[in-house]
């Protein structure tokens, strides 16, 4: 079980959303790469980061912020946000990012992501959110008719290395994780899951522990990290102890 704390970026700064409302971002910190370099000291092992102006955009709007993050960090990142061409993942890659989260363009242009699953081979996941079942795309502004199963299928074969599946109606609002919908994708699909949306203190990570979830590869904590109701020497520890099956 891997926790992967959450960098959103909005105007360069690190912010955390309200069901996804763009007007609804709360800043936490206005230097990216010093919050990177926070997580890696607290003894974080991944790093998640999405460029939020990106996803509605289309395209990269805080690169310099995540360049920031790349240099202050070693931990490997996942980056999202307004990935949409090969050029896009070709650049980011090359920059050092260590996979970069496809979302729009996975229900837009699925064959773009089997390619570049090809060619990059464990370093392409496919960000899935899902407002009400169904599958939310342009940075959560329009809803499809997909279910998050039926998106997710597509790419059964294709070599994904992961899956970030977040419920938007619990994003950034500190619900506690929709354990039910993630483990019903993570037992339709062979490809790993990554839970996202809504985890808010220790009592998701006690659940996150339970044997019903080593299925998952883990979950994205945000909001509950930067306001201190999830603190991360307590959360790695019940993982830790977990993996050594002391828990």
């Amino acid at each position: 079980m891997i926790i992967f704390p959450a960098i959103d970026l909005k105007g360069g700064q690190c912010v955390r959303l309200k069901l996804g409302d763009m007007d609804q971002a709360t800043v936490f910190n206005d230097d990216p790469g010093a919050q990177a370099k926070a997580f890696q000291d607290q003894g974080f092992e991944w790093l998640h980061v999405v460029d939020l102006d990106g996803a509605f955009a289309g395209e990269s709007k805080n690169g310099d912020a995540v360049d920031a993050i790349l240099v202050n960090t070693s931990n490997p990142v996942q980056l999202g946000g307004g990935i949409r061409s090969m050029e896009h993942i070709d650049n980011w890659l090359a920059k050092g990012v260590a996979r970069v989260i496809l979302g729009t363009v996975a229900l837009r242009d699925p064959e773009l992501v089997k390619e570049a699953c090809k060619k990059y081979p464990d370093r392409i996941a496919v960000g899935i959110d899902a407002k009400g079942g169904k599958v939310a795309v342009e940075g959560w502004a329009e809803t499809s008719e997909l279910t998050v199963i039926e998106l997710a299928k597509q790419f059964e074969d294709a070599g994904v290395a992961a899956i970030i599946y977040t419920d938007i109606d619990r994003d950034g609002v500190l619900k506690g994780l929709n354990i039910e919908s993630t483990l019903e994708l993570a037992n339709a699909v062979s490809i790993p899951i990554i839970a996202s949306g809504g985890l808010a203190d220790i009592k998701d990570i006690e659940r996150l522990i339970q044997p019903d979830c080593d299925i998952l590869e883990g979950a994205i904590s945000g909001r509950a990290l930067y306001d201190g109701r999830l603190d991360p020497a307590e959360a790695l520890s019940l993982i830790k102890a977990s993996r050594e099956g002391l828990a």
